[in-house]
This record gives C-alpha cells, structure tokens and sequence, in this order.
C-alpha cells in the first residue's frame, strides 16, 4: 500500500533521508501539499533552513504543492532579500535605526514580487535556487544548479544560470490534456489503479 501522506519516512527501505514535507513544516508561511518528498542525505528535517530571507513583515508565503520532488540543498530565496535599489543608497538604514524608520517611512519600502508558488508534480533538482515570486508549472523540471530568475510554464525542462528553458517535456496537446486530467488531484486508490498509464510516455488515460 502507499503510504499516508502523514507518514514521515515514506520509503520502502526505510531509509530517513527523506520525507513527506508536509509533516515538518513549522512556519504558517510554507504550505506543502500532500505527498511531496525532500531528500537530504545529511538531515531531511533541515528543510525549512533552506528557505531564505522569509521574514513575517514581508506577508509573502511559500506554495509548494502536490506530488513534488525535492532534491538536497534546494534553496528557495524569499522577499525579505530585496533592498531598494532606486534611491542613491540600497543600505537599509530602517532597520537599524528606529528614528530614521520614524522619520523616514519610505527608507521601510522594499520590492516584493508576491508568494513563490511550486505546483504539482514538479522536480527541483539538486542545489537549484528559486529567486522570490517565481511560478513554477505543473510537471516542470527544474535542472540541478539551476538558479530560477523568471516563471517556468507547465511541462517545461529548465536549467542553467540564468536558468532557460531546454525544451518541453511534450507537446501542446498532450499538455492541454494532462492539466485537464490533473491526476495529482486523484485519490490514492485511483492513482494506483492507473500508474500502469502515469508510467508511459503516451496519452491514454480518459
């Protein structure tokens, strides 16, 4: 049987270098959907270490959702890494100094460019790094050091830094009809009845 997404170490072999995510976040502003695995062969637990820069104040949140695969040292980088870089200066002297925060409302404006949103069935492979308010599609595949600086479309294989796009991973309308499917939105049961069909490289599921 598959196991519970409420299982922390999922692996057949028992090994703990990797687990459901969704199980050790801490913070209100990652969420996780079910069953996407982080593997870290030093400490899978480490995780939320990994998203950087993601202060309360900035109000932007990290989606990750279903289906997901998490390589080691992936890093996602959070709003809270901006300074403004439209004045003379981009010190943040605001954060230092409460009477220039005071005195100075807007020395306490910084860039945001939204959540960071991971879909589903989505590979992000090892020491890649996700720039702030970056959309990543359903199927991507993100290379291992990549350094993702724009948004990634639904079904695209991407690496490099800046990361591009390498190719897609099938055409038009096999895409159109897997987001139409939406498998990852199936129960369990229903999935396994048909993983005969996930694991090809045609079409055939109705």
């Amino acid at each position: 049987m598959f196991p519970e997404p409420t299982t922390l170490y999922p692996l057949v072999a028992g090994l703990k270098r990797t687990i459901f995510l969704k199980n050790i976040i801490t913070r209100s502003n990652i969420i996780v959907g079910d069953y996407t695995f982080y593997d870290d062969e030093d400490d899978p637990k480490r995780f939320e270490k990994n998203v950087k820069y993601h202060y309360d104040f900035c109000g932007d949140k990290l989606v990750i959702g279903k289906f997901c695969q998490i390589a080691q040292d992936v890093k996602f980088l959070m709003n809270g890494i901006f300074h403004n870089h439209s004045y003379l200066t981009a010190y943040p002297f605001a954060i230092f100094d409460k009477e220039i925060a005071e005195n100075h409302p807007k020395s306490l404006v910084f860039p945001n460019k939204g959540d960071t949103v991971i879909e589903n069935d989505v590979w992000i492979g090892y020491n890649a790094t996700i720039m702030p308010g970056i959309h990543i599609g359903n199927g991507a595949i993100i290379g291992t050091g990549a350094l993702v600086t724009k948004d990634v479309p639904d079904y695209a294989i991407i690496g490099g830094n800046p990361a591009k796009i390498i190719r897609m991973r099938f055409d038009e309308s096999t895409i159109k009809k897997l987001l139409e499917i939406s498998w990852w939105n199936w129960d369990i049961e229903k999935i396994r009845e048909n993983v005969d069909k996930l694991l090809t490289s045609e079409l055939e599921i109705e």
